[in-house]
């Protein structure tokens, strides 16, 4: 552990400088490396009433920024592109060995497009640039769920055709690994259904008999997968009922709408299969709450808390 955690600001005219001063400050014992603007970080800090903790080694964004004319609450090409360049120096420094881990405060992907980076859906998908890859996966962990999507930051009438053998065969995998290392046991993961009643013997849909299907049998090596599951029943039970270390959602608001559900205020948004470890807090910039000094830090400790043990 004596390579050191890294933060990334997130989008300066959001909640990401209150939220991460907030969680720095409820880990007094470790030094982070905090990549952003300083003196934007710094300014939505005292607009919102929040001390900037001393364990911090700023990794200053050298961008010249009128600091002043940042508006909190609005997507700005100036918060933009000091969130996408903290993103890229901490990634290319975890890629090069210099961190143990990554946890990255919310960005606004419309902020990021002002900036001029139209072709970046979210963190996710340019962490997996960064590192090379074509694709990632994105999971949500709590301390009683663990769900990973399939297919994430598309229109809902594109997900039936990003639901491939391939893609399917990487998102189980990479969910399995991350089961055993942090169960340190053989993981059973549930893998929902596509379509209602898991397709009804293709009533609804030939996704389950097709695709799904195939696929689960071609893995159990790595984990005791069984589906497809009903979508509408699998996630409704209990946390200490569910027989499963984790869940395979096949698109975006399918697992994240019960994932919300039972761990709102301590969900941790975690980036599978990549070379470097990266989590995050499970909500947005709230540009509603942006330097008010009313936004709660309990996920952005939770990730951090997450990226401590991903890393051990």
């Amino acid at each position: 552990m004596s390579k050191p955690l890294a933060i990334t600001g997130g989008d300066c005219a959001g909640i990401g400088p209150e939220i991460t001063a907030k969680a720095i400050a409820a880990f007094p014992d470790i030094c982070f490396h905090l990549y952003t603007h300083r003196a934007l970080f710094e300014r939505a800090c005292h607009a919102a009433g929040v001390a900037v903790p001393p364990n911090i080694v700023w990794k200053d964004i050298n961008l010249t920024a009128d600091v002043q004319a940042v508006i909190p609450g609005i997507n700005q090409a100036i918060t933009g592109e000091i969130a996408y360049r903290s993103v890229v120096n901490a990634g290319q420094d975890a890629l090069e060995g210099r961190l143990r881990a990554i946890v990255t405060a919310p960005f606004s992907k419309a902020a990021l497009h002002l900036a001029g980076h139209k072709n970046i859906p979210g963190h996710t998908e340019l962490l997996a640039h960064l590192c090379g890859k074509q694709e990632a996966t994105m999971a949500f962990f709590s301390p009683n769920l663990l769900v990973s999507l399939v297919t994430i930051h598309c229109a809902l009438r594109d997900v039936p055709g990003r639901i491939t053998p391939e893609r399917l065969l990487r998102v189980l995998k990479d969910t399995a690994t991350a089961v055993h290392r942090l169960k340190q046991r053989r993981p059973r993961i549930g893998v929902l259904a596509l379509n209602p009643h898991a397709g009804e013997d293709g009533a609804f849909g030939d996704e389950e008999q097709k695709i799904i299907l195939p696929t689960l049998k071609q893995v159990q090596e790595f984990a005791d997968f069984e589906g497809p599951l009903v979508p509408d029943t699998a996630l409704i039970t209990r946390p200490q009922q569910r027989p499963y270390d984790a869940f395979v959602a096949m698109y975006h608001d399918q697992g994240l709408i019960p994932f919300k559900l039972t761990a709102f205020t301590c969900g941790v948004n975690v980036t599978l299969g990549l070379p470097i470890i990266r989590t995050s807090p499970d909500h947005g910039t709230a540009f509603d709450l942006a330097w008010k000094g009313v936004a709660s830090a309990e996920s952005m400790i939770h990730a951090i808390g997450c990226a401590q043990e991903l890393s051990r």
